[in-house]
Parts: structure tokens; sequence; C-alpha cells
């Protein structure tokens, strides 16, 4: 009896406990300086990058849409955002896994200012591109290193590069961009790597920032130890293929990461990611700006679906882990909560 007892109210504490913490995170999200948010979403579009963003003044940016073949998915995701305008359009460099789904976007949105690097491609999506471009009397902002894009006093958006014109990797070509809401702020890359990395550095640009989407999907070409030491973030974002035949994200570029105290959010893993800022605190929520994940993670076994805290003692090897950003999230996929680390330890 006396088990069954600590049974039931150890049962209890975890329900309540489930319970309160959900109270307090729905208390969190509805509150009245969430009003004017930052919500920035990195769009799960396979081996390539989107970023959209909507600003707390109403405007919006979208930067790369993907392939080719992922044009419908961002105009579909853009839609149930509510998008009907782009106020900022960039495209990071003329590659197609960022430029491949933007003659879509082109032709379904109202677009404000294009911005885009000195950089062409004699491919036929670049092509594509212009002429949709064209078709809207569209002109092209060349971006430059330290041009500001948006600058109303606690809301910035800048460009930190191209630092040069004279890149022979057309990936050093890539816009660079700094989102700065209030005390929160967020770096977003494109596929710079360490030429830009070094230029950037150089430039003496404010670089600290709460979010990093790494470079070149986790090259190790990219992600240097002197710009992650200098921006110092609390979260990576990592856009990459599942499978993908590059081996992105590298494991040099993993191990760099996980030596800090940032946690590294993937697509492939995760699937789209969203964070939600009031200009002090930044979280990351599912697209509809639910809260999403606390600060830890799980880990799952894809050969027995079982998924387990990150410091259980019987983690699957790692080429057959998988993370998640709640056990909400593993449980949704089809995995089930390790019976000693997660049941046992009532963890939530």
């Amino acid at each position: 009896m006396k088990k069954i007892r600590k049974s039931l109210l150890l049962f209890l504490i975890i329900i309540i406990s489930v319970f309160l913490g959900a109270c307090e995170l729905d208390t969190i999200i509805s509150e009245e300086n969430y009003n004017e948010k930052l919500v920035v979403h990195f769009i799960d579009v396979g081996q390539g990058d989107s970023t959209l963003i909507e600003f707390p003044n109403g405007e919006i940016s979208l930067i790369d849409a993907g392939t080719r073949n992922n044009g419908e998915k961002v105009v579909k995701y853009l839609k149930e955002q509510g998008v009907k305008k782009i106020d900022y359009l960039i495209a990071t460099h003329p590659h197609e896994d960022h430029i491949g789904g933007l003659p879509k976007i082109v032709k379904t949105f109202e677009i404000g200012k294009v911005y885009m690097p000195n950089r062409t491609a004699n491919t036929r999506i670049f092509e594509e591109l212009l002429k949709e471009m064209q078709a809207k009397d569209l002109k092209i902002n060349i971006a430059k290193g330290g041009n500001a894009i948006l600058d109303e006093g606690n809301l910035k958006y800048t460009i930190l590069a191209p630092n040069r014109d004279n890149y022979e990797n057309t990936n050093n070509y890539s816009i660079v961009t700094k989102v700065e809401y209030k005390n929160n702020s967020i770096i977003i890359t494109g596929d710079a790597e360490r030429e830009s990395e070094l230029d950037i550095i150089n430039g003496n640009y404010n670089l600290n920032a709460n979010i990093l989407r790494i470079g070149h999907h986790g090259s190790d070409t990219s992600s240097i130890d002197e710009f992650i030491d200098i921006v110092n973030p609390e979260y990576y974002v990592i856009s990459v293929g599942r499978d993908n035949t590059y081996g992105h994200p590298h494991k040099e570029v993993i191990s760099r990461l996980e030596k800090t105290e940032g946690k590294i959010l993937r697509t492939d893993e995760l699937g789209d990611i969203v964070f939600i800022s009031n200009g002090d605190e930044i979280i990351p929520v599912d697209k509809n700006n639910k809260i999403r994940a606390n600060k830890d993670y799980f880990i799952g076994n894809k050969n027995t679906k079982v998924v387990h805290t990150k410091n259980c003692s019987h983690l699957p090897k790692e080429e057959n882990q998988i993370k998640f950003s709640s056990l909400e999230e593993a449980i949704k996929n089809g995995y089930k909560p390790h019976e000693k680390c997660i049941k046992q330890e009532g963890v939530k």
C-alpha cells in the first residue's frame, strides 16, 4: 500500500507541475508586451535556406526561399502567416538552393524593396528571378556591409556582409543580416564562409546575438572559432536537409558548437524553427506562436522509437540519434518515453 500511495503521490505531483508549467508559459506568451513582437521563422526547406521575419512595426522580410521545388511550400507558409506584402526581399546569393523558390514568391506577393549582392549567375533560375522582377518593375538594391535596411530606434535591420567585391567564392558574397529588437538580436548568415566571417569581424560590427543562423548549412568552410566566440549566441539554427549528400552539418562544426553553451536546433530534426521576442526575452515557439520548447532537449533512438533525456545513461549511438526540442514533439513523432530517464524521474 505504501508503494501504491507513493506512486500516486508522485503522479499527482507530476500532473500539477505540468499544469502549472503550462499556465506559466501561457502567461508569458499572452502578456501584453508580446503584442508588439518580433517573430522569426526558419522555414524547413530541406537542403536550402528560407527565413521569414515579422517585425513588430508590421513589416515583413523574406530571406531566400529554398530550391525551385520549395517555392510552393514557402508561398503556402507565408499565406498561413497572413503575409500579403513582403517589404524587404533578400536574395543572399545566386545559388539555386537559396533563390530557387524566389520567382514564385515575386510572382505571388506584392514586393517592396529587393536586396541582392553584386554577384550574378549564368543559370536558368537566376534568369527567371530577374524576369519576374522585371515584370513587376522591381529595382535591385546592391547590398553592402554597414547598410541599414531598417532603423527605427529600438528596431534595426542591418547588413553585415558582403564587405568586398573581389571574393572568388560566390558563397562569400552572401548577404549577412542582423535583426535587433530592443535587447534581442539575430544574425542570419546565408552561405558566408571563412573569408566573409573574418571581414565581418574586422568590420567592427556589434556581433553579439541571441541567435545565430549558422553559415552554409553547417559546412566546415564556415563557423570559424573567432566568429562563434564573438557572436556567443544562446541558440544555433542550422538549415539543412535530412540525409543530404554533402554531409552537412559537418562533424567538425557540430563539435565546435557543442563546446559552447549555445543550443543547436536543426531543421532536419525539428522542421520549421520559430522564435518570438518581446525585445527582452526570446523564446522558441511553433509557427502559431505556441511555446515550443524550453532550453533543454530530448534524444530519440531512430531504431527503437524511444526518447531519452540528454543525460540518460542509455542513449543510442550518435548515428541513431534524433533530437527533439520538447517531449511533446517526440511523442507526436511516434516516440515513447524511456522507462528509466523519463517515466521514473517524472521529467516533463
